[in-house]
């Protein structure tokens, strides 16, 4: 039983294996025989769309000059991007090559997922880059990146404002001055000055302008300071005492409000050149000095680069490695520089004629003369986490700035903690590990005493067999082996610090789970927002089923229209939704304005209103499922029972209630089931409408709690762990419901 742990570790990465292989069998059966001599080499990246165009178009002549290698760029947003690659890597698979924001290389070093880069490359590849373009992570080189910058500056459009404000005093006169109602209706059209200000990233400059930083060298957090408080409020009087600017405002808002001139001022990163380019005459400047302290702002310089995935091996790794060193040569970055003017990292590429001579890029190398670098330690995950609800906090006016900064850091040091934390096996986990070894040996026993009756059955009714063997297959690996996967890492150590060294421990994590009161209170709104949905997914859908069910004109295209929601990609969808609830430009407010004469509503920034919002939306998506199940229960109901009713002197809602209700029933009671279940777990709403757990993590479900401590947290036993309890509630709910309805005796 010793070494039991270390078996079952193989075997799980064994069948993930496994998977890959038969998913990759089943794209060669679809699209057809490939070159035994290609090799593709995968890249996932985040880059925004004029990035990504020229990186193609870089790969694209590399594959012409190098025949048989192919190519494949994969586009994840960052966070995905993390979250997937970490997965991918779990199980011995994912891109050779990825593409990030350095403050990424941290955690996968320690996981282990990406190689170091010392003895894949020379001294002399590195040498030939500016030094923070090279990043380091416990003495060894994990990244290079093609560019240095990522770094936010104060980009103006030069047809509003003639000279940049050099001081926050000027900042706010000029915004004021450029904050107008066009058309006195009461709502802004032009804003003085917009950006994604809720998020830590582009808060954080402004710590450093009143003179402290939020993290200190060893990556302890540094937020209970006078700085921090004196930012919390210079940023909520930008908003609530000069007006200058939106209420609420995320990151593709502030973008659009400039792309189309109805901003005059943004705080962005050098990768947003791209994408302004050709539509707004823009120039770039320094963040104004704190007119109090005389300081600058110190925004956050880092570089994004590749890093090569740890299971690379071999031929690939070799042309891995080549085409590492073709992407981050001076003739790729000049390349970028002439399509997106990118400050390029290449020492020789910065010596070129064309960005000697590049105005924009000297303004933007003395902007990076005021930055701090990129923390690239792990704990800066759990920094920006407690940083950003408490900051929140304080823009939704439920804290001061004092106390949300002296919570700020207690939540930090918590997270730390909590992140970094190796529990170590115990007299459970042995108790564990020796009964899984029992249960395989049982089971082996049990298949082996069975194996002369599966082989007779197997000759006699062996084209049966093979025509069940995908399904069993797809059931094993897609159901049975996540499941039991799932409940072994529930059961274990599995971090941050322990991602490929793991070990059984027991029941540690659900104890943790069950006794933090935190859990309590997301459940209870998981309920709340379980039963909200599923009684109005339920009522409306009948509704709108009897109502279709009947002789209507243009029946059909009603019919199309209500199916819509349903039709529509729900990432698509609750996008859209978090727009219409923009508090200023909504749709949602001015309706609520224009027919009701209603003061516009804080739908993202307040707790209630960010889960009503959510909740709206959701109900939107769902009731079409619900009306399609029942349209087609009312469709099986004969007429003539209504009918005989109608002769018996029957009501309509009689009718309703003893005839439609009843006959219904049957087909109701599953789709109830399953909807409860769907919407239970449905994470894509809650997190994309409230921008995970917005404000201050006050929206979360259940569901997108697990997320964030996964793969925020690296918290994955604890992860797994919540989740098992999840199912262990909807598994009661189902049992219960079934009993109750007497489900079975009516199916």
């Amino acid at each position: 039983m010793k070494n039991i742990i270390k078996i079952l570790q193989y075997i799980f990465r064994s069948l993930i294996v496994t998977k890959n292989i038969v998913f990759l069998i089943s794209i060669f059966i679809f699209f057809g025989c490939q070159s035994s001599n290609e090799i593709t080499i995968n890249i996932w990246h985040q880059m925004l769309y004029e990035n990504r165009k020229a990186l193609r178009e870089v790969c694209d002549k590399y594959e012409e000059s190098h025949t048989g290698i192919n190519i494949n760029l994969i586009y994840r947003e960052t966070e995905e991007l993390r979250s997937n690659f970490q997965s991918a890597a779990l199980g011995g698979s994912g891109p050779e090559l990825i593409y990030g924001p350095s403050d990424q290389v941290g955690p996968f070093a320690i996981m282990g997922i990406i190689k170091p880069l010392d003895d894949l490359f020379s001294l002399s590849y590195f040498d030939q880059f500016l030094s923070n373009a090279v990043v380091k992570f416990d003495k060894k080189r994990w990244m290079v990146g093609d560019g240095v910058g990522n770094h936010l500056m104060l980009i103006y459009n030069k047809n509003m404002v003639s000279s940049p404000p050099k001081d926050t005093d000027e900042l706010i006169q000029l915004g004021k001055s450029l904050t107008k109602d066009l058309d006195d209706d009461g709502v802004i059209d032009q804003f003085g000055l917009v950006w994604n200000f809720t998020e830590p990233f582009f808060y954080v400059p402004w710590i450093g302008g009143f003179g402290d930083w939020f993290i200190d060298e060893s990556g302890k957090p540094h937020l209970d300071t006078e700085s921090n408080e004196n930012a919390f409020a210079f940023i909520k009087s930008l908003r609530d005492k000069h007006k200058i600017i939106p209420k609420e405002c995320d990151y593709e808002t502030a973008n659009a409000l400039f792309k189309t001139e109805r901003a005059a001022m943004i705080i962005n990163g050098d990768w947003s050149w791209g994408d302004y380019m050709g539509k707004v005459d823009f120039g770039i400047a320094k963040l104004p000095r704190i007119s109090v302290t005389g300081e600058l702002p110190t925004p956050i310089v880092s570089t994004k680069g590749y890093s090569i995935n740890a299971h690379t091996k071999g031929e690939k790794l070799h042309h891995t490695v080549d085409l590492m060193k073709y992407l981050t040569s001076p003739e790729v970055q000049l390349h970028y520089v002439r399509r997106l003017n990118t400050q390029p990292s290449s020492l020789a590429a910065l010596d070129h004629p064309e960005v000697q001579s590049n105005v924009l890029l000297k303004q933007n190398a003395d902007i990076i003369k005021n930055g701090k670098p990129m923390p690239v330690v792990p704990e800066l995950r759990a920094i920006w986490d407690a940083l950003r609800g408490e900051y929140q906090s304080v823009l939704a006016g439920t804290k001061e700035p004092h106390s949300a900064a002296i919570e700020s850091q207690r939540k930090a040091e918590e997270q730390i903690k909590t992140m970094n934390l190796v529990v170590q096996p115990g007299s459970q986990g042995k108790f564990i590990k020796g009964l899984l070894g029992l249960i395989i040996v049982g089971i082996i026993l049990v298949l082996w005493k069975t194996k002369e009756k599966f082989l007779f059955a197997f000759r006699e009714n062996k084209f049966a067999y093979l025509m069940i063997l995908p399904a069993f297959a797809g059931i094993m690996i897609v159901v049975l082996f996540p499941f039991v996967y799932n409940l072994i890492i529930s059961l274990s150590n599995f971090s941050l610090r322990t991602f490929k060294n793991w070990d059984l421990i027991g029941f540690y994590h659900f104890g943790t789970v069950l006794s933090d009161i935190r859990f309590y209170s997301v459940l209870g709104k998981t309920i709340i927002w379980t039963l909200i949905n599923v009684s109005f997914h339920v009522s409306l859908g009948v509704f709108l089923a009897v109502l279709i069910n009947r002789t209507l004109p243009a029946k059909k295209t009603l019919r199309t229209l209500l199916i819509i929601p349903w039709a529509l990609p729900q990432y698509i969808a609750a996008l859209t939704w978090r727009g219409m609830f923009n508090q200023e430009y909504g749709s949602i407010n001015l309706i609520l304005n224009k027919f009701f004469n209603m003061s516009p509503v804080q739908w993202l920034s307040q707790p209630i209103e960010a889960f009503s919002a959510c909740i709206i939306t959701n109900i939107w998506l769902g009731f079409p499922f619900m009306m399609v199940v029942a349209l087609g229960g009312l469709q099986s109901i004969p007429k003539e029972m209504y009918e005989a009713s109608q002769v018996d002197g029957a009501s309509r809602w009689q009718q309703f209630c003893k005839i439609t209700i009843p006959m219904i029933k049957p087909v109701m009671l599953p789709a109830i089931i399953l909807g409860t279940v769907w919407t239970f777990n449905n994470i894509n709403v809650v997190w994309l409408v409230s921008n995970g757990g917005e404000p201050s993590d006050l929206t979360h479900i259940l569901v997108s709690y697990v997320y964030k401590a996964a793969f925020n947290l690296y918290r994955y036993g604890y992860a797994a762990a919540l989740s098992m309890i999840i199912f262990i509630i909807l598994s009661a709910f189902m049992v219960s419901f079934m009993r109750k309805t007497k489900l079975e005796a009516i199916v």
